[in-house]
C-alpha cells in the first residue's frame, strides 16, 4: 500500500474544503487536519496505485465547487505534496500592460516590462511563485509585438505543464531590449545586468508574490538573449540560481568563456541547446563541454540538448521550450522550502 500527505492551501473560511479522487470520484473526502483560519488542510492517501488524480472541491451554502482546471496528479511515494486550488477565477493566466522602469545607471537608460501571472494567483493569495525573467520580451506572448509575428506562447506552455502536474506554476517577467545588441553583449549586458537586479527585481518582489532566493529565480534567452543569461547567472549567483540559454551566440561579443574558464565555480544550473547544423552548434557544444571540465555534474547541474534541423527562429524555440522549464521548475522538487518560506501576500 502506497501513501502520501497532500497539503491543500486556500484562504476560505468558509464551507467545506474536500478532495476527490479518481478511486470513486463521487466521494467526499474530509481532511485528516483542517485549520480554515489559516487555509490549511491536510489528507492523507493511501492507495495501491503508484499514483492518483485528485480535485478539491468547495461546498458552500449547499453548492459544491470544483477547483478550475484539470485533474491534479498525486505521486504515492512521495512524502508530501501542496496544492493551491482556485475555485472562481479564470483558468487561464494573465500577461499584465506594458509599464516602463527607469534604470539608476549612468547610462539612463529605461525597459518596457510585462508581467505573466498563472492561474489563480488573484483568488489563492496563499501561492507564492518562483520567477522567470525573460529577455526578448516582445516575442512571449502577442503575435502583433513578435518578430515575424510568431511567439514563445509561454502562456501555453505554462499552462500545459502546470495541467500535467510536471512543473510548479511560474511567474514570468518579460523584459523588452531598448537596444539588444548593447544589452545583451559586452560591455552593454553590464549596466543591463544592474538594472534587471538593482532596479526591476526589487519592484517585482514587492509588488507579486514571489518566493525572491537565488534557487526559485531564473533567467531565459536565446540567442543574444542566451549570452546575457549566462552573463547574469554568473555575474549574480546569489539573485539567479537557474539560467536557461537556447542557441545562444557565445563567443561573439562576451567574455563568458574565459570567465568560467578561470573563475571559480557558480552554485548554479544551466540549461544549453541548439540546433544542428549552424544555430550556433559548436558554441554551445563548446560550453557544454567547458562546464563539465568545471565540475558541472550532467543532469543535475547542467543539461544540454542538441535538436537534429532545428533552425534559428521563434518557431523552434517555442516548440522545445517545454524542455527548460521541466529542468528548471520540475514540481515537488522544492516544496518543503516553498512552505518554509509562505508569508503574508504582497499588494498584487
Amino acid at each position: 500500500m502506497n501513501s502520501t500527505t497532500i497539503n491543500i492551501f486556500y484562504p476560505h473560511q468558509g464551507g467545506e474544503l474536500l478532495l476527490r479522487t479518481d478511486a470513486d470520484w463521487e466521494v467526499d473526502i474530509a481532511p485528516d487536519h483542517a485549520d480554515a483560519e489559516r487555509g490549511v488542510y491536510v489528507f492523507h492517501l493511501q492507495s495501491d496505485e503508484v499514483f492518483v488524480y485528485f480535485k478539491p472541491i468547495l461546498k458552500i451554502n449547499g453548492e459544491t465547487h470544483f477547483a478550475r482546471g484539470f485533474n491534479a496528479l498525486a505521486l504515492m511515494e512521495a512524502d508530501e505534496q501542496d496544492h493551491f486550488p482556485y475555485f472562481f477565477t479564470s483558468s487561464a493566466g494573465r500577461v499584465s500592460d506594458m509599464f516602463h522602469l527607469d534604470s539608476t545607471d549612468e547610462d539612463e537608460r529605461s525597459h518596457s516590462v510585462r508581467v505573466y501571472v498563472p492561474p489563480g494567483y488573484e483568488e489563492n493569495t496563499m501561492c507564492r511563485y518562483p520567477v522567470l525573467y525573460m529577455h526578448d520580451g516582445n516575442n512571449l506572448f502577442f503575435p502583433e509585438e513578435a518578430f515575424t509575428g510568431q511567439t514563445w506562447e509561454v502562456d501555453r506552455a505554462i499552462s500545459l505543464l502546470d495541467s500535467m502536474s510536471v512543473i510548479d506554476p511560474v511567474i514570468v517577467v518579460a523584459v523588452y531590449p531598448k537596444d539588444r545588441m548593447h544589452d545583451y553583449t559586452n560591455p552593454g549586458y553590464q549596466s543591463y545586468g544592474r538594472f534587471i537586479v538593482e532596479t526591476l527585481k526589487p519592484v517585482i518582489d514587492d509588488k507579486y508574490r514571489t518566493l525572491p532566493d537565488a534557487e526559485n529565480t531564473a533567467t531565459m534567452g536565446s540567442s543574444l538573449g542566451g549570452v546575457v543569461s549566462m552573463f547574469l547567472g554568473w555575474e549574480y549567483p546569489k539573485v539567479f540560481g537557474k539560467i536557461a540559454c537556447l542557441s545562444s551566440t557565445f563567443t561573439w561579443k562576451d567574455d563568458l568563456w574565459t570567465r568560467i574558464k578561470e573563475e571559480a565555480r557558480r552554485d548554479i544550473r544551466i540549461y544549453l541547446d541548439s540546433g544542428w547544423p549552424g544555430d550556433n552548434f559548436e558554441v554551445n557544444r563548446g560550453m557544454f563541454d567547458l562546464l563539465q571540465r568545471q565540475g558541472y555534474d550532467v543532469n543535475s547541474d547542467v543539461l544540454y540538448l542538441a535538436f537534429p534541423e532545428a533552425e534559428h527562429s521563434e518557431m523552434d524555440w517555442a516548440t522545445r521550450l517545454h524542455i527548460p522549464f521541466q529542468f528548471l521548475f520540475a514540481r515537488y522538487a522544492q516544496q518543503v522550502m516553498r512552505r518554509a518560506k509562505m508569508r503574508k501576500p504582497a499588494l498584487v
